[in-house]
């Protein structure tokens, strides 16, 4: 299973994944889920994915391939817009659903991916996409300034009650970890390290890169007091009157 997320706020973009992929529970990997284009001056883009890892894996190589081929090539070195860096993601989900959709239907075996695709191009505003298993995608809005791709349902509440566009980048780092220990904590799919992108509104560049391992000093003082916090509340809440 996955757990990814990624943010849209005024300050700029944070892009976060876990690494685990399983196929059973004797089955275990680490893959990293995040692929990032940078252009310095020019261009950001961040891609996150979900789902079953050969199609994911299909969709970065096809998109990688473009990526290498000639200036005429459309790619995400040279679109215009992140509108267009999401057609091209479409594109090559769809492409691979072509490929192999029938023949894993053969074994009934369903061909599942999601992605994120973010960042910023020179000219426009930082963008933010989900892009279906179908090709299609929605976009990031100042009501909805999040995305969660794989295991979201643990993560979620503190998202919602949390996250706006106005949230601090550190306030909202915060925030992300917190929503992933707490999917950790319910699904033993998700799992460190988790990959953590902070990307600076208009600055065209990368900002940070951070993979938090096993052992890291700040998430695992996090994970306790997180979880203390917790209990102290839970323990300070009134009964109800109701039950004597």
């Amino acid at each position: 299973m996955t757990y990814c997320v990624a943010l849209r706020l005024e300050a700029g973009m944070i892009f976060a994944s876990d690494s685990r992929t399983n196929a059973g529970v004797d089955q275990v990997s680490t893959f990293s889920k995040m692929r990032v284009y940078e252009k310095p001056g020019e261009r950001v883009i961040v891609t996150l994915t979900s789902g079953n890892l050969a199609m994911t894996q299909g969709v970065i190589e096809i998109l990688e391939r473009r990526a290498r081929a000639d200036e005429a090539t459309r790619s995400l070195w040279n679109v215009e817009s992140l509108y267009d860096a999401a057609l091209i993601v479409g594109e090559a989900v769809r492409e691979m659903h072509r490929r192999d959709a029938a023949f894993l239907a053969q074994s009934h075996i369903e061909l599942h991916s999601d992605l994120i695709v973010g960042g910023q191009i020179a000219g426009e505003a930082p963008r933010l996409f989900h892009i279906y298993s179908q090709g299609n995608f929605i976009e990031a809005t100042d009501e909805t300034p999040w995305f969660q791709l794989g295991e979201s349902k643990y993560g979620k509440p503190i998202l919602d009650r949390v996250i706006s566009p106005a949230t601090p980048q550190k306030e909202a780092a915060k925030c992300v970890l917190i929503s992933f220990d707490s999917t950790m904590k319910s699904n033993i799919s998700v799992g460190l390290p988790i990959d953590l992108l902070w990307y600076p509104r208009d600055s065209l560049r990368v900002g940070l890169r951070h993979r938090i391992r096993e052992g890291d000093p700040y998430f695992t003082m996090l994970r306790a007091r997180w979880a203390g916090g917790l209990r102290r509340v839970f323990a300070e809440l009134p009964e109800p009157d109701w039950l004597d």
